[in-house]
Parts: C-alpha cells; structure tokens; sequence
C-alpha cells in the first residue's frame, strides 16, 4: 500500500519560506512521479511540482518558477519542496501526491495523480 506523509507547512509573511516534505513508502519499483498540488477556497486545484524520482525530470506551475525548488533525497524516500520567496496567493492545502504511471510532467499538466496523501496548510500573510 502506497503511503504519502507530508510536513511541514505553516503561517509565513510574505517573502519568507518554507520547506515542504513528503516521506513516500509502498512503492515497489523506482518508477513512479512524485509532487505536490495545492487547492485554495474557491480555486481550482493545481499542480505546483512534480519530480519523476527515476530520472528527475521536473515540473513546475508558471505561478512558482524561480521561487520553488523540487528535489528528493532516494535514500530516505522523501520529496522536498523548498518555496521561497512566498506570496499571498501561494496560501492554500498543499498536497503531496504521486502516480507511478504518469511521469512528472504529465501529471503536473493533468493536474491528476493516483495516490494522495493528507494536506498540509500553507498560509502566508502581506
């Protein structure tokens, strides 16, 4: 059974950071696209970053480039995603999310994903 454990959100002013992690267990090959989507009231849900832990191919939302970092540590099973230079409208439930049929970027722009672990707020204040 594939299992997702996320961390690390919380309340931050605006341009500060945060580092998200995700540790991931189940999987039974290397195989497998690993990210993060997020979901604020009255939005639509979105993909912020997604990482093919087999070759590393990234995906990032055009609203994060250049501020959100995607990486992962195949030793501990982890995913981390380290947001800097936060803004108001990065406030929403980030969830970690994986798929070991979709790469990366395929579900990062399908914004659709098998497994789904539990939301972690991120809330930033101006």
């Amino acid at each position: 059974e594939v299992q997702l454990q996320a961390s690390g959100g919380g309340l931050v002013q605006a341009g500060g950071s945060l580092r998200l992690s995700c540790a991931a267990s189940g999987f039974t090959s290397d195989d497998y696209a690993i990210g993060w989507f997020r979901q604020a009231p009255g939005k639509e849900r979105e993909a912020v970053s997604c990482i093919t832990n087999s070759d590393g191919t990234t995906y990032y939302a055009d609203s994060v480039k250049g501020r959100f970092t995607i990486s992962s540590d195949n030793a501990k099973n982890t995913v981390y995603l380290q947001m800097n230079n936060l803004k108001p409208e990065d406030t929403a439930v980030y969830y970690c999310v994986a798929d070991s049929m979709l790469p990366a970027r395929a579900m990062g722009v399908s914004a659709s994903a098998h497994y789904w672990g539990h939301g972690t707020q991120v809330t930033v204040s101006s």
